[in-house]
């Protein structure tokens, strides 16, 4: 089945380059201009992945993130001219999945576009297998409670709905309390890629934080996924109790 790649950029020669790029890597491919008419598409419900620049036309792409992130999930990787490390973090951090800059190699775009929809939608089928299986298979530590079949975390009676990505961090670092796991042990497992560093880095770090805001009495002071510096991450053995 090909996949449906909705192109959000107001530059028309961007957007046919990648366009005659990623046919030839087997994807359908839908433009929009403007962050209005990317709505339009998103809302009949067809599109597999998005690539958004981020400043675009009527909504902006930061804007447009954020009103996608309120109801889907759809896969998002940001291309932009903006090179600074906070404008990336920050596409991060408001819901996109990956960040390229510009100028481009439409061959990594293709092969970045390819890794995301692998990732995305070879989970979504591990998801609804886990939704059919009666018995719920769960992960347990201090007042934590991991939960394979919803995907979300309990934490004294609440149910904190998790991300695909959150889940598969969690789910490797209260497999075994108190061990450490390295960035690229993290990386590899969760985006299911080749860790090199850098960006990769930048990304981890942002879901860590992610994951501590859902999870932590005070983020900032972590007691239950703490850093060892320059090796990684690790889940506490000994979770005090609240």
């Amino acid at each position: 089945m090909k996949r449906n790649i909705l192109i959000v950029d107001d530059q028309p020669e961007i957007a046919e380059l990648l366009s005659i790029y990623l046919e030839k890597g087997g994807f359908n491919i839908i433009q929009a201009s403007d962050g209005m008419d990317a709505l339009m598409y998103i809302s009949k419900g067809n599109i597999d992945l998005m690539l958004v620049d981020l400043m675009i036309p009527i909504i902006d792409g930061y804007q447009l993130i954020r009103k996608v992130r309120e109801s889907m999930h759809i896969p998002i990787i940001i291309i932009s001219a903006k090179q600074e490390n906070q404008d990336k973090i920050f596409g991060l951090e408001i819901g996109a999945d990956d960040y390229i800059q510009k100028p481009f190699d439409p061959l990594e775009v293709v092969a970045r576009v390819q890794a995301l929809i692998r990732r995305s939608y070879n989970f979504s089928t591990i998801d609804k297998q886990l939704e059919e299986v009666s018995q719920t298979v769960i992960k347990v530590v201090g007042d934590l409670t991991l939960d394979e079949a919803t995907f979300s975390i309990i934490r004294n009676g609440v149910v904190i709905q998790l991300t695909k990505i959150e889940y598969k961090i969690l789910d490797l670092l209260m497999s075994t309390p108190g061990r450490v796991y390295t960035k690229q042990q993290i990386f590899e497992n969760a985006w299911d890629d080749y860790y090199i560093g850098g960006e990769e880095d930048n990304t981890i770090n942002v879901h860590i934080s992610k994951i501590r805001e859902k999870i932590e009495a005070n983020p900032k002071k972590p007691e239950y996924i703490k850093t060892v510096r320059g090796l990684g991450y690790k889940f506490e053995k000994q979770i005090p109790k609240i």
